[in-house]
C-alpha cells in the first residue's frame, strides 16, 4: 500500500510482530530500529536563485511534486489562498501561481549540496538523491569514499533522474562502437552508473535491511545491446562477432516497449543492481575497498531479478558497518537469463525505496518478497552450484516458516517451487526459487514473515 499526497496512513511502515523460529538459513534476534521518524522540518531559504531554478524544473511532474509536500506546507497552502494577498498575486498571471506551489513542494526540505531530506511520519525521512559527479561512480562499489547521505530505519530515500550506463553516455543514438570503447577503456569495471554509498544508522554486520520498491518510473525509452563478440560478454559472444544496439521508445499508457511496428514488449521496470558493501573475500577487489558492479553476491548487487518490480521487497544481509547501499543499472524489463547481456537498459524519473533495519537476523544470502511470493537466491560462478544454493534455500526458507520438516520441504519444492535462471551474463550466475505463496492456507500465509 503507497501513500497518497494526502497523508493517508501507510500501513506497510508498521513493524510486524516476531513469530517464527529460525532455520540454520535465518538467524533469530529482536528487532531493533524499525520505523525510526524524526521531526526535522526546517523551512529552505527562498531566494531568487532558487525560484527561478524551481521555475525550470520541468523534469518534476506534479506527482513528484505532491509527493514532497507536508502536513505543514498543505495548511500553509490554504492559507496563503484564503487571503487577499495570495489573491492579488494570482490576478498578477501565472507565473506567481506556479511559484507558490513549487514553493509549497519545498516546504520543510532542507537542501545541502546533493541531498535534500524532508520529514513524513508514515515513511521517516524522505532524502532526495540526485545523479552527479559527487554522488556517482563508473561500475564499482566504492567503500572507501564519505557517505554521500546517512539514513534512519524506516527512512526513504527518492533518487531522481539517475544516469544511464557509461556515466549517462548510453542515449538514444549512441552506435554500439561507441559502447563497446566505453566498456573496453574501463577494465574490471562494470557499466553501471552507480550511486553510493548510503550509511544506515545503526546496521551493524549480522543485520538485515529490509528494501521496499516504492516507486519505479523509467524514462519514455530503453536500450538493449550486445558488444562485439571479440569482448567476450553475453552467452553467445562467439556466435555474434558483430555487435548490436537497438534503442526502443516505450508507451506509458499501453505499458509497452516497441521493438519493431510488429511486436510490442510489456515492460516490468526495476532495478538491475542494489545492494551493500560486500564481504570480505567475496570477489578480487580492484584496489582495497573497491569492487566491481558486475557478479551479484551475498549483499546483493547486480541481482537482475526482474521480480524487483514496484511493491516488491529485498531482504539484504549487512556484511560492513553502516551497510554501505549503492544502486545502478534501471531497467524497463528483462527476459530471465538476460542472455544477450542486456536487460532494456535506461534510466529513472524516480527510484524510491524504503529501508527498514532488522537487528542480528544473520542471513547468509537476500531473500526477496513480492505480492504473489517470496523468492530465495543462489548465486555462483557454476550454475548447477547456483541452483543448488537457491534449493537448499528455499528448502530452508520453507522448514523454518512454514512448520515443515526438511524432506517435507525437499517435496513441496519439487512440486510447487519454480527454479529461474536469473541471468547468465554477469559472471557469477543466479537462479531464483519462486514459493507462490498461494499454496498456504490464509491463516498461515499471515504468519509467514521473512524477518
Amino acid at each position: 500500500m503507497s501513500h497518497d499526497s494526502d497523508g493517508q496512513q501507510d500501513r506497510e511502515g508498521q513493524s510486524q510482530p516476531h513469530r517464527h523460529a529460525c532455520g540454520n538459513l535465518f538467524g533469530c534476534g529482536e528487532e531493533q530500529g524499525t520505523g525510526v521518524f524524526r521531526e526535522d522540518i526546517k523551512d529552505a531559504a527562498f531566494t531568487k536563485r532558487a525560484a527561478d531554478r524551481l521555475l525550470h524544473m520541468e523534469e518534476m511532474n506534479q506527482e513528484q511534486l505532491d509527493s514532497f509536500l507536508s502536513a505543514r506546507g498543505r495548511s500553509r497552502r490554504r492559507l496563503l489562498r484564503a487571503s487577499s494577498f495570495m489573491g492579488a498575486l494570482a490576478g498578477v498571471g501565472p507565473w506567481f501561481s506556479k511559484l507558490a506551489r513549487a514553493a509549497d513542494a519545498l516546504d520543510g526540505v532542507a537542501t545541502a549540496g546533493n541531498v535534500a531530506s524532508q520529514r513524513k511520519d508514515e515513511q521517516g525521512r524522505v532524502h532526495v538523491v540526485e545523479s552527479n559527479d559527487k554522488t556517482v561512480r563508473l561500475g564499482v562499489y566504492d567503500t572507501t569514499l564519505d557517505p554521500i547521505l546517512k539514513i534512519d530505519s524506516g527512512d526513504t530515500i527518492s533518487y531522481p533522474n539517475t544516469w544511464s550506463h557509461f556515466l549517462n553516455q548510453l542515449q538514444p543514438g549512441v552506435p554500439v562502437e561507441t559502447l563497446a570503447k566505453l566498456r573496453l577503456s574501463n577494465p574490471g569495471h562494470g557499466p553501471h552508473s552507480i550511486i553510493g554509498p548510503v550509511y544506515v544508522n545503526g546496521a551493524e554486520p549480522g543485520d538485515v535491511l529490509e528494501v521496499r520498491y516504492k516507486r519505479i518510473r523509467p524514462f519514455d525509452w530503453g536500450a538493449v545491446f550486445n558488444n562485439p563478440g571479440s569482448i567476450g560478454t553475453g552467452l553467445l559472444a562467439s556466435d555474434f562477432p558483430e555487435g548490436q544496439v537497438k534503442y526502443l521508445k516505450i508507451d506509458f499508457p499501453n505499458m509497452t516497449a516497441e521493438f519493431n511496428p510488429n511486436i510490442h514488449v510489456p515492460i516490468k521496470p526495476f532495478q538491475g543492481t542494489l545492494g551493500v558493501a560486500p564481504p570480505d573475500g567475496f570477489y578480487p577487489p580492484l584496489t582495497p575497498g573497491v569492487t566491481s558492479s558486475v557478479p551479484p553476491g551475498p549483499h546483493g548487487g547486480n541481482t537482475d531479478l526482474s521480480e524487483m518490480a514496484e511493491g516488491s521487497t529485498m531482504f539484504i544481509p549487512v556484511w560492513k558497518p553502516g551497510a554501505l547501499i549503492f544502486t545502478g543499472d534501471s531497467h524497463a524489463v528483462q527476459g530471465d537469463g538476460e542472455i544477450n547481456l542486456s536487460a532494456l537498459e535506461t534510466r529513472m524519473q524516480e527510484l524510491r525505496i524504503q529501508v527498514v533495519l532488522h537487528k542480528q537476523k544473520n542471513f547468509a544470502w537476500p531473500v526477496a518478497e513480492t505480492p504473489t511470493h517470496w523468492i530465495t537466491l543462489g548465486l555462483d560462478k557454476d550454475l548447477n552450484v547456483a541452483m543448488t544454493l537457491a534449493a537448499r534455500n528455499a528448502i530452508n526458507f520453507l522448514a523454518a516458516h512454514a512448520d515443515l520438516t526438511k524432506l517435507d520441504a525437499y517435496a513441496l519444492c519439487s512440486i510447487a517451487v519454480s527454479f529461474r535462471v536469473t541471468q547468465v551474463v554477469d559472471i557469477v550466475r543466479g537462479v531464483h526459487a519462486m514459493i507462490p505463496k498461494s499454496l498456504f492456507a490464509a491463516d498461515m500465509r499471515k504468519q509467514i514473515s521473512v524477518v
